[in-house]
């Protein structure tokens, strides 16, 4: 794999220095330009894209390396895909999420990035905290949660770096990206709110998901995440772990088994069965599909409000 990896990432660094040289053999790189050009903006997963569109606006063009219901854990890169990393203005990706990613970023040379684990680190989530004083239950999982942007106040410091890269990039619009920041880090603010509000007063702050994504959420509104499997949706659950989560379920009264929409969701299915509950969505983001509920990150973190707030019996 790490061969092919290799092969492709060669053609697409090839082909973007091809374009190069038609690009100055038609004039097009001479002394000065002859008319502006608009930013080319690649994103390495959609709350990248949902940013990047946000800020940019009519300045710029935003590409996803993700195609919409592909898994991002799992990305292989086209040489096309490649070349359009080496090309871009900007490259917003997430360090150590994507390793496809980030072997074409350092193919590339690095100098046009925003990794962002270099504005809002990531944190370790797993592990078990004592019941009787913490909120951190074994998730099945370790090493760090990429899953930042599930938190909208970790989300608008990106969105602010977004457009201080923008800014160095292309003075000339770098009032219209500020301005543009500032507009999405209030409309972050506002989903803060709701979700603070809205969980405030549960009959229970534990959740069980099958995908350990939620850690930020959790850390953020005061909830325990119970995940059957850890960071990698593709990771089979051991049946000691099920028997695990199936025991935490009766002990804090859980109506609810999470699943995700880019996955199977067999294994929330048979424990809900095996107890008697229901089975719902709670959405990480990674991608908006025709089953996400909602058609943008606001929309379907107001779904995911929705579902907590049923699961928890929230007043």
């Amino acid at each position: 794999m790490n061969g092919l990896r290799g092969v492709a990432l060669l053609l697409g660094l090839i082909g973007s220095l091809l374009m190069a040289g038609c690009a100055v053999a038609r004039g097009d790189s001479s002394g000065g330009s002859t008319e502006s050009r608009t930013l080319s903006i690649v994103t390495a997963a959609y709350p990248f894209q949902f940013v990047a569109e946000r800020v940019v606006a009519e300045n710029g063009s935003v590409g996803n390396l993700t195609a919409p219901g592909a898994e991002p854990h799992d990305l292989e890169l086209t040489p096309r895909q490649v070349g359009s990393i080496v090309r871009a203005d900007l490259v917003i990706y997430l360090k150590g999420f994507q390793p496809a990613v980030d072997e074409a970023v350092v193919q590339s040379g690095g100098n046009n990035v925003l990794d962002t684990t270099t504005v809002v680190p990531l944190e370790d989530h797993g592990g078990r905290a004592d019941e009787d004083t913490g909120h951190k239950h074994d998730d099945g999982s370790g090493g760090l949660d990429p899953h930042v942007w599930l938190d909208p106040t970790r989300l608008a410091v990106i969105a602010g770096a977004v457009a201080e890269r923008l800014a160095a990039i292309d003075p000339e619009h770098a009032p219209d990206y500020q301005t543009n920041a500032r507009r999405l880090e209030g409309q972050l603010t506002d989903l803060d709110r709701r979700f603070t509000t809205g969980l405030a007063s549960c009959e229970r702050t534990e959740f069980v998901t099958t995908h350990a994504a939620f850690g930020y959420l959790a850390e953020r509104y005061g909830l325990t995440q119970v995940a059957v499997s850890g960071l990698s949706p593709d990771l089979e659950a051991s049946p000691a772990r099920i028997a695990e989560v199936q025991q935490e379920a009766k002990a804090h009264g859980i109506t609810t088994i999470f699943f995700e929409t880019l996955t199977s969701p067999a294994v929330a299915q048979a424990i809900a069965g095996d107890l008697g509950l229901r089975t719902d969505i709670l959405d990480p983001i990674e991608g908006i599909t025709a089953d996400s509920r909602g058609n943008d990150y606001p929309s379907v973190m107001a779904a995911n409000l929705a579902a907590l707030r049923k699961a928890n019996a929230c007043r």
